[in-house]
């Protein structure tokens, strides 16, 4: 049995560690045959001279999550140690760049290496689908995306719009003006913004139209130009819809489309126009798909459980 000695510098060895030394536990579920030592700033690993060296290159990758983000959580864990992905192993300089400060100093980045591909093709492409199951930060990337191009003046607004799908629910009969109605369907997008921008400013920006929150009927008739514009919730609109709001691109302007077709509200039969603009811009240049998993997501960990679970019913029926 060989010994692996690891130090921390820089980093403080009870945050890294975890409360109650939870983080060292879910390394040792990972790695059962090592036998794995944490006092002070150093760790001790026994066990065979393979699996050291795999530990040795997983830790290198825990510390450095650790260093940019200051905190380290059994998501990230998770994500470094299960990780087939060469891209997550290796640290690069996209990963670390932070896309926008946020509220209370926040610093906003892509954490995944799908996320972090999302922010590389919308760098390369002014018109691009992210598509992946809820919680993957499809939205929260895209909002970011919208706010840095504001903020770095590349556009001169930001639009956000999501089809008011009726879930069970009919507008007509729900309290209040238009707005009043249509914000729950918003608050997603809302919830984003309130991260990245503040209070005052946030308000100053929709009052004066540089931000606007709207559903899709309202994007009729208009060309979209000098504006990083975003449709999430893409897989509820209609084929009809989707190439409305398509059509809408203007000069100078960023088009990103979010979407889950896992997750359609629209009635039988009806075509989601989500999966239809997939097949049929497939090969357009100057247009590219980006596909996020159950490894980008960022929520809770039973998100991913939830969406491993319904995936093998999905693939049964």
């Amino acid at each position: 049995m060989n010994e692996l000695i690891l130090e921390l510098t820089e980093i403080n060895p009870r945050e890294f560690f975890g409360q109650g030394n939870e983080n060292i536990n879910l390394l040792k579920k990972y790695f059962p045959k090592l036998k794995i030592v944490a006092r002070g700033n150093k760790i001790k690993v026994y066990g065979d001279d393979e699996l050291l060296e795999e530990f040795d290159k997983r830790f290198v990758q825990l510390t450095s999550h650790f260093s940019k983000y200051n905190k380290l959580d059994e998501n990230a864990i998770e994500r470094v140690l299960t990780s087939t992905d060469d891209d997550e192993l290796n640290s690069s300089e996209k990963s670390s760049e932070t896309l926008v400060h946020g509220v209370r100093g926040k610093l906003i980045k892509a954490r995944t290496v799908n996320q972090r591909k999302l922010v590389d093709a919308a760098k390369k492409n002014d018109m691009v689908f992210a598509i992946g199951p809820a919680g993957t930060g499809k939205t929260y990337t895209g909002v970011a995306l919208a706010v840095k191009a504001l903020k770095e003046k590349q556009v001169k607004r930001i639009i956000l719009t999501r089809p008011a799908v009726e879930a069970g629910e009919n507008l007509g009969f729900l309290p209040g003006d238009l707005k009043e109605k249509l914000d729950p369907y918003m608050q997603p997008l809302y919830d984003a913004l309130r991260d990245m921008i503040a209070p005052e400013k946030l308000t100053h920006y929709i009052e004066n139209g540089t931000i606007q929150i709207a559903p899709m009927a309202f994007m009729r008739g208009r060309t979209l130009d000098n504006a990083f514009v975003i449709l999430d919730e893409a897989q509820n609109t209609t084929h009809a819809q989707m190439k409305m709001f398509l059509t809408r691109m203007g000069k100078n302007a960023k088009f990103l489309i979010t979407g889950d077709p896992g997750q359609i509200d629209l009635p039988r039969r009806v075509i989601s126009g989500l999966k239809e603009a997939i097949l049929v811009l497939q090969n357009a240049e100057g247009i590219e798909v980006v596909y996020l998993d159950d490894k980008d997501v960022i929520r809770h960990k039973l998100v991913k459980t939830v969406i491993e679970a319904y995936k093998s019913i999905e693939h049964q029926s």
